[in-house]
């Protein structure tokens, strides 16, 4: 797609600086861009890319706006970050999905029921009894068991499943590779007369309820309930290979970085932001709007609104501070080694004077 800068202003309400006749087709990142692309900084970090960058225009906010080379045309926002998204739906858009139509290699039971103008691509695989809402895609090789529902306008991408029972609320985003209702993991250990302790299973009678709006990257896995539902709420975003234990709820919005995993049966708050390789205990609470930082091992309830981080993780403030103090300790053990020395030379009476001197 080609517009004008001018044209581009419009649709994503922002305010022209310099020449709005220009034309752009793309979008691309600062030291990238061409000179029909359009680029943004949000991050200060980057503030040195602007005298450096081809863009054909960036998308800065009013102070930053003020720092920009005379000769580089700039569409002010309040939110570049955002403004720059809007700018790539615009000029990109989505992802083509396949047309609507049910592929003749596709394995579909009688008693399913399958909405208006879905894309049921080959080898997906659907249970007895199971409902796709219209207009969701299911790419290849998907599994959808028995008494499964999909909502509307979902998209699962190739070798998705979906457990029995499980549900998905409308427009979910499912990438390769995800599992949705597995069993959770419970077992009880018990020795049986005659016989050495056993694990022994525990059904997982429950399902698994992903909430409307939810995306989860490649090779994502929630649990389904032991009793009850394992529950995703509304808005909630994952990155790639996120673990969701059997009997957890989260709320609406939270956002998970890669690798994160939260045992069974803990709750969070909604907009609660978690780093990659977080790690939650089961059965805690974490409150709305808690931000754990990257790799932070959570072993308490977390207060709403509070910024931890560390293993075991603690406010944010104090981990940082034990990391500055962990970086100083082969400089602290040297110290304490020279106080050794001195103290046990005093203690043998050497340099010591006496009381009478």
């Amino acid at each position: 797609m080609t517009v004008t800068i001018s044209q581009l202003a419009t649709m994503i309400q922002a305010q022209v600086q310099g020449d709005g006749d220009r034309s752009v087709t793309g979008c691309a990142g600062l030291d990238e861009a061409a000179g029909d692309q359009v680029s943004f900084l949000s991050n200060r970090k980057y503030a040195a890319s602007l005298k450096t960058t081809s863009a054909g225009v960036v998308i800065l906010s009013a102070g930053d706006a003020a720092q920009a080379p005379p000769q580089l045309p700039v569409l002010i926002a309040k939110d570049p970050y955002f403004a720059f998204r809007q700018a790539m739906v615009a000029l990109h858009g989505f992802r083509k999905q396949p047309a609507a139509g049910i592929s003749e290699h596709a394995i579909i039971d009688p008693t399913a029921t399958i909405g208006a103008d879905c894309s049921i691509q080959p080898f997906v695989v659907i249970e007895a009894g199971a409902t796709i809402g219209p207009r969701t895609v299911i790419h290849p090789h998907c599994h959808i068991g028995a008494h499964a529902a999909i909502g509307e306008d979902c998209i699962l991408y190739p070798s998705v499943t979906v457990y029995d029972r499980c549900v998905l609320g409308n427009r979910v985003t499912l990438h390769a590779g995800c599992v949705i209702g597995q069993d959770g993991f419970g077992y009880a250990t018990h020795k049986l007369p005659g016989e050495e302790p056993r694990h022994h299973k525990i059904p997982q009678i429950g399902n698994a309820v992903i909430e409307d709006d939810v995306e989860m990257g490649a090779n994502c896995a929630v649990d389904r309930a032991t009793l009850g539902s394992t529950r995703i709420g509304r808005g909630t975003k994952f990155s790639d290979l996120i673990a969701i234990g059997h009997g957890a709820s989260l709320g609406q919005h939270n956002l998970l970085v890669a690798q994160v995993g939260i045992a069974g049966s803990t709750d969070t708050g909604d907009y609660v932001v978690m780093g990659g390789q977080v790690g939650v205990a089961g059965h805690l609470s974490i409150g709305s709007g808690v931000q754990l930082a990257a790799q932070s091992g959570v072993m308490t309830d977390v207060p709403a609104g509070e910024k931890y981080g560390g293993q075991p993780a603690m406010p944010l403030n104090q981990a940082k501070r034990m990391v500055l103090a962990i970086t100083r300790l082969p400089e602290l053990l040297k110290e304490v080694k020279e106080l050794e020395k001195r103290i046990a030379a005093m203690e043998g009476g050497k340099g010591v004077q006496s009381p009478e001197s």
